[in-house]
């Protein structure tokens, strides 16, 4: 049993009674809570080898239409130069240009990023709409020097290194499920963020840990995240 619950707080993630059957330890986040950890001693190491962790509770938006890049980009949004790539901001955000028309914006991980809310509270431009991608999107992470090779198995997408640089964005099926797949390396770790619809979160959870089994890959919280970051 944990202190912090998941039910003291509003939003939470499909996947918190699967964190509590497996000891997760919570923490408040801003006015959010994730997963901290799990208890184990050695969770870095695990992260540097294979780990997954559910970051779906933490901030993220969309944005699309013809004048969504000038709009962004009028509001201090670095723009990356072509689609399927992304941008680390100043303040540690991440933005994925999805197409010449569509913005994806993830928090960093320890929310202290300001840009999605102050997005979020600027007036939007004309032939511009905001997509509510918190509700409509997971977001996991998948870690470590073995990750490559394991999306192998349910990836449509090569993402070895040499494939598939740090800041590539794929949008591609996971394990069937049509995905969005980050390269976001943390250090000198390989780090790939994954969203997809939310209906399927539980069901790309537990496929992934499926697949993660044959290299003894473990979850993790985020605080091993923020550790190799």
């Amino acid at each position: 049993m944990t202190s912090i619950r998941p039910s003291q707080v509003k939003r939470r993630s499909q996947l918190a009674r699967r964190h509590i059957e497996l000891g997760a330890e919570f923490e408040h986040c801003s006015n959010l809570i994730v997963v901290k950890d799990y208890g184990s001693q050695t969770e870095v190491d695990q992260a540097k080898k294979l780990g997954l962790a559910d970051l779906s509770t933490l901030p993220r938006i969309g944005f699309k239409g013809t004048g969504a890049p000038d709009w962004a980009a009028y509001h201090g949004v670095t723009l990356p130069q072509q689609p399927n790539t992304s941008a680390v901001q100043k303040d540690d955000s991440l933005v994925a240009k999805l197409s010449h028309q569509e913005l994806l914006i993830l928090s960093d991980l320890g929310v202290t990023s300001t840009q999605i809310e102050r997005l979020e509270d600027s007036p939007i431009a004309a032939q511009t709409y905001a997509l509510p991608r918190a509700d409509s999107h997971c977001w996991l992470a998948v870690t470590g020097n073995q990750a490559a090779e394991m999306f192998s198995k349910i990836c449509a997408v090569d993402l070895r290194a040499h494939k598939f640089a740090n800041g590539e964005v794929a949008q591609t099926s996971v394990a069937r499920a049509n995905s969005i797949v980050i390269r976001h390396d943390l250090g000198s770790t390989p780090c790939f963020y994954v969203l997809t619809d939310a209906s399927a979160t539980e069901f790309l959870w537990d496929c992934l840990l499926d697949a993660m089994a044959e290299y003894t890959g473990a979850p993790v919280g985020v605080s091993a995240l923020r550790t190799l970051s």
